[in-house]
């Protein structure tokens, strides 16, 4: 039985965080647990997800019912997931999170008042409830972005190329903003497989994909379309500004160095590129490139042509 002092305190601290915005949950407002009461009851709750985003949310809502808290922010750089909750404090206290060697992400609780070693214990020991569940929903999380992925060249592959595209076209009819796709061929691919064997004509799709990525955006999207063709997907881009984007992607791979077996590779790449039109599908953007694309290489390859 807590004394009624320690009950009093908790009774303060819950109408402080109704103020603050965090009251209107209901867990907030149920009678005070124990530490270990909280630990049992979260062990239970954490494992009813696999999203990061809800999980981190349970826990940042019922570790309140002990320590209050303004933020907690969440950071795991290799899976480039990033979570935030709550407002910014003025005090801080981070912990880097791992289970038998293996680094689950850095953790950091904010508020404006100073935490007691009373609560930073009290954190520490429901830090522990975390862990499992954390390294659960990274290992699902890097299956289902492996899922996404070419494993030879690291862009998107076609499942993810489809699920990208549908999503940016009803952004762009939302936001009223352009949006334009560049496919892009090897040229000659066969001639460097059938001359230099397989491995080298992985390395050179490797070099192509490498390429491309460092003349875009971050906020521009590269898949692999079929056997040397990818597809760059540009958000907010007019016609013009992707035909430049276009010719700067050709004359990047036209300059890369290419060497297979100590010999230098020539290569160059053809482009075809089409701008969504108002109603226009998914699969008509997609074959209005691709026919720009044969445009292009019909008349001579290396070479960009847009679409009508």
């Amino acid at each position: 039985m807590k004394p009624p002092s320690q009950t009093n305190a908790i009774d303060f601290d819950s109408a402080k965080l109704q103020r603050l915005g965090f009251g209107q949950q209901p867990s907030l407002l149920e009678r005070p647990v124990s530490l270990a009461q909280l630990r049992q009851q979260l062990s239970l709750q954490l494992q009813t997800s696999l999203e990061p985003q809800r999980i981190l949310g349970i826990f940042f809502r019922e570790i309140q019912r002990i320590v209050p808290l303004d933020a907690l922010s969440y950071q795991h750089q290799s899976s480039d997931l990033r979570l935030e909750f709550g407002h910014r404090g003025h005090h801080s206290i981070s912990y880097s999170l791992s289970h038998e060697g293996e680094h689950l992400g850095e953790l950091v609780f904010k508020r404006n008042q100073r935490f007691s070693d009373q609560e930073q214990g009290q954190l520490e020991s429901l830090l522990a409830t975390l862990l499992y569940p954390m390294r659960n929903t990274l290992l699902y999380r890097a299956a289902t972005q492996s899922a996404l992925r070419d494993p030879l060249t690291d862009t998107g592959n076609r499942i993810a190329m489809d699920q990208t595209l549908q999503r940016e076209i009803e952004l762009s009819r939302r936001h009223l903003q352009p949006l334009s796709l560049l496919m892009l061929d090897i040229d000659h691919f066969k001639k460097i497989n059938d001359t230099h064997g397989h491995s080298a004509g992985d390395d050179v799709l490797k070099a192509v994909a490498a390429s491309i990525k460092s003349q875009l955006r971050n906020v521009d999207m590269v898949f692999r379309y079929g056997g040397e063709e990818f597809l760059i997907l540009l958000s907010n881009t007019s016609r013009e500004a992707a035909a430049m984007v276009g010719e700067r992607l050709r004359f990047a791979a036209q300059s890369a160095q290419y060497i297979a077996d100590g010999q230098s590779i020539d290569l160059t790449v053809s482009l075809g590129c089409s701008t969504l039109l108002p109603g226009e599908s998914a699969d008509s953007l997609l074959r209005r490139a691709d026919s720009a694309l044969y445009v292009a290489k019909r008349e001579g390859r290396n070479r960009l042509a847009m679409a009508g």
